[in-house]
């Protein structure tokens, strides 16, 4: 009797998150202990430095979610990686901090949650250099500086120690991540420069078995340089939508390995260039029921390539 007082709680509280003018595609999963309230539930973008969580650094706005790992994760939960990682959610106003602080950041409480994984792959648009028919990918970041936290726009930097790409040369990047309210897309401007002169092939990917257990559905429009990939079903979960976007004119062609789905792009070092990635959570707003909803999205957006005047320190 008590299982059941406590299923019904939880759908009262779904749907008392739903009427408060959430589109949800889809029934969220049963909620646990329901997060503490925000003090304004007002839609804002936002980013933080999550100290007490090994260095994450939490970006958000009123349509998705993510966050990137830092250094001392790479100790606590070996092998961590540099990719991306991506969070449902339900709501417009910020929720990862407090979720992340229940020490339950997998679990439903009501907000969404976070059921993608990372791994070493690429996640939702992470990069890495091509060289001799391999990825080689960073370490977690190293440095961070956040420019403008919302509430109209999450703006920030980080910079990844050097690389080693097999044993001809090493790589270095600053990237700049900026997502502003009312997109499913943040703009990154990457700049990876070389001890060595000659181009680079950077692949940015997306993982293939991030969630459930199937590969999911995978669509790519190089005219568009788009890679859209709709996940399997994850039992109550739902699915995850990520795409990237990338100048068409960079790429070389369109690869994969055993992790991750790679556009390659031809990047001369030190010249910053501009990609975008993108998701969405099947449970969540903006109603990506279907695959085919998520791809005619990603493809819709008008997205712009030039790189942006940089900001003083």
């Amino acid at each position: 009797m008590k299982k059941l007082q406590f299923a019904f709680a939880a759908l009262l509280f779904a749907g008392t998150v739903l009427a408060q003018g959430t589109s949800l595609a889809g029934t969220p999963p049963i909620a646990g202990t329901a997060l503490a309230p925000p003090a304004d539930r007002k839609p804002r973008a936002t980013v933080m430095l999550a100290a007490y969580r090994y260095g994450d650094i939490l970006w958000e706005n009123d349509r998705t979610a993510h966050r990137i790992y830092g250094r001392p994760l790479e100790a606590a939960e070996p092998p961590s990686g540099s990719g991306i990682d991506s969070w449902g959610k339900n709501v417009p106003w910020p929720f990862m901090d407090r979720q992340l602080r229940t020490g339950d950041q997998h679990g439903y409480h009501g907000e969404g949650l976070d059921f993608y994984n990372v791994g070493t792959g690429r996640g939702a648009g992470g990069l890495g250099v091509w060289y001799d028919n391999k990825l080689w990918t960073s370490r977690n970041y190293q440095t961070y500086r956040i420019i403008r936290n919302g509430p109209d726009v999450a703006d920030f930097e980080v910079r990844y120690a050097p690389w080693p790409v097999d044993v001809s040369r090493k790589v270095w990047e600053t990237r700049r991540f900026t997502l502003p309210l009312g997109t499913h897309f943040t703009r990154m401007v990457s700049t990876v420069s070389s001890d060595r002169r000659g181009p680079l092939i950077v692949g940015v990917g997306i993982g293939k078995r991030t969630t459930g257990q199937a590969p999911g559905e995978l669509s790519v429009n190089r005219a568009l340089g788009l890679m859209s990939w709709w996940g399997p079903e994850d039992g109550e979960h739902g699915r995850m939508g990520i795409a990237i976007r990338v100048d068409p004119a960079m790429i070389v062609e369109q690869r994969e390995d055993a992790d991750n789905y790679l556009f390659l792009l031809r990047v001369t070092p030190d010249k910053p260039f501009v990609y975008y990635s993108a998701s969405a959570w099947s449970k969540g707003g903006g109603d990506f029921a279907t695959g085919e909803k998520w791809n005619a999205y990603a493809a819709t957006q008008k997205l712009g390539f030039a790189v942006p005047a940089r900001r003083p320190h």
